[in-house]
């Protein structure tokens, strides 16, 4: 099979479209023919070895934990899948990924694919989706009537947030910039306003104080504590990216969001999309020996919202 691997950290050079051997299934796994896969900034700082202690890699390693595709063969003791399921899953962060024809994945992992999108599509669900949905009801405890601010609303979490806040019934403000702000108002954010101005001492928007705040940018820790300001007592600051002030006062809960591989809640999230509640957006879809041009790209800030990658 075809797959984009690399041998030894580095930057995007290390990347290589090269021949590789296909796996076979062990026991409590499927193997997966690839329909798409995705690029998520985790994999940026796997590549780079900046995550070598808390993901260690075995040579070579195929990354993509996003993936969409169809089962073709079982490994031992797997149930309620069979060979032709179409199937999406968030993969395990160090074993070998999706960025290849075939790929395996734990049986436990998998969900029913969406019915009402292209199956390569699929792969912009699991990362993503499952962020927002362990950041929002997990660990900020959103419920409905209270207000959320999410801080960096232009990527795929950011848009899976705005939805599921909003779907939860409660009040969403989004910080975005200008080309994303008539999507995301179609998808809840009321308002959506530009990037926050850490610059304003102190810093003041829009609907504050909020009852949550879920920070998607990377943020100084000043910033940070910033944000917590906007909070009302007893509210909620919830990070993808900058670890929040463990102790902020005024009785602010603090979490930083680590993503857990749930098939039932991707299978949740999966109903969402094929009852037309949930949008999956997907800004480009690209073949997957481009994958280290997509690398570049988000270095550089140049990439624009959820790339789906295809094998030939």
């Amino acid at each position: 099979m075809q797959a984009v691997r690399y041998h030894r950290y580095g930057g995007s050079e290390v990347l290589v479209h090269e021949a590789a051997e296909r796996p076979v299934p062990g026991a409590g796994q499927a193997l997966v023919e690839v329909a798409g896969t995705t690029f998520n900034p985790v994999d940026a700082g796997i590549r780079a070895g900046a995550l070598h202690q808390v993901f260690p890699l075995e040579f070579p390693h195929i990354p993509g934990i996003d993936v969409a595709g169809t089962v073709v063969e079982l490994g031992d003791g797997v149930d309620g899948w069979r060979a032709g399921d179409q199937v999406v899953a968030f993969l395990p962060m160090n074993a070998d990924g999706a960025a290849a024809e075939f790929v395996l994945a734990p049986a436990d992992a998998l969900a029913t694919a969406p019915r009402t999108v292209e199956l390569a599509d699929g792969a912009a669900l699991p990362v993503g989706g499952l962020t927002a949905w362990q950041a929002l009801f997990e660990l900020a405890e959103l419920r409905p009537g209270q207000t959320v601010l999410i801080n960096g609303a232009d990527g795929a979490v950011g848009g899976y947030a705005v939805q599921l806040a909003h779907q939860a019934g409660a009040h969403v403000t989004a910080t975005a910039g200008a080309r994303h702000s008539e999507r995301l108002q179609a998808e809840g954010a009321d308002p959506v306003i530009g990037h926050l101005d850490h610059t304003t001492t102190p810093l003041t928007t829009d609907g504050q104080p909020f009852d949550a705040v879920l920070n998607l940018v990377t943020t100084s820790p000043e910033q940070t504590a910033a944000l917590a300001d906007l909070l009302g007592d007893g509210g909620a600051l919830v990070s993808t990216t900058t670890p929040p002030p463990e102790n902020p006062g005024r009785g602010i809960r603090t979490a930083r969001v680590f993503v857990v591989s749930k098939a039932d809640q991707l299978a949740e999230l999966v109903a969402r999309v094929d009852r037309g509640e949930l949008r999956i957006d997907v800004a480009a879809r690209r073949d997957l020996a481009e994958l280290p041009a997509v690398h570049d790209e988000a270095a550089t800030g140049a990439l624009a919202g959820k790339t789906v990658l295809t094998p030939a």
